[in-house]
């Protein structure tokens, strides 16, 4: 197809589309002419997986970048491209992490990765962000919320394992990492929201 139906057929503005080859977002089309290239279905899927990251999943371009090229890189697989998506949604924080609450709060959370038996690397970034949480709920003296922490870790389980396993059961690699980014970004915008949802709905229950 000619970029004007690229254009047409993705909802994707063409001086985009110009900068997402510049950048390397997009690979280039099959030079065709002077100044004109033919794009295939591999470009129209890579435009909307690019537009959901960033328009659903709320990511930057740079983000965006690194997501591909992690996804590009035909070393990695989903486990390690996962891991560049998780990395790239983890919100800066500027919570004081010198404080000895702060270092019990992180203790806590590592416990409860023990106590559930996960393999994971105890320096990730959400390790501290939970421990962030769980330092601002105790400082705030809301500490009957944190009873709710092993049901967190229960619903969080059973939702990780249903989702990998669909993944997985994808028969080709770059079906699979596909599904690893856009379940991961995506999959994390919708649990936001339907999480909000719920708890309206639980909410309703006291009125």
């Amino acid at each position: 197809m000619k970029v004007g139906e690229l254009v047409e057929r993705s909802g994707v503005p063409l001086p985009t589309i110009k900068y997402y080859l510049r950048e390397g977002l997009l690979p280039a089309g099959t030079p065709t002419g002077r100044n004109q290239a033919d794009y295939g279905p591999e470009h129209l899927r890579r435009l909307r997986l690019i537009r959901a990251l960033i328009d659903v999943g709320g990511l930057g371009i740079t983000a965006v970048k690194e997501v591909l090229r992690s996804a590009d890189d035909p070393r990695q697989f989903g486990h390690e491209v996962r891991g560049t998506a998780h990395y790239l949604l983890t919100r800066p924080t500027r919570a004081d992490r010198s404080a000895p609450e702060w270092e019990q709060a992180r203790a806590e959370v590592l416990e409860l990765i023990r106590r559930r038996g996960w393999h994971v690397y105890p320096d990730r970034p959400e390790v501290d962000q939970v421990a962030d949480a769980v330092h601002a709920i105790r400082a705030l003296g809301q500490d009957d919320l944190l009873t709710l922490l092993d049901r967190y870790a229960e619903s969080a389980e059973q939702l990780a394992e249903a989702e990998v396993g669909v993944v997985m059961q994808r028969p080709d690699r770059a079906g699979t990492v596909e599904a690893v980014i856009t379940g991961t970004v995506l999959g994390e915008a919708i649990l936001v929201a339907l999480r909000r949802i719920a708890q309206e709905h639980a909410s309703s229950k006291y009125q």
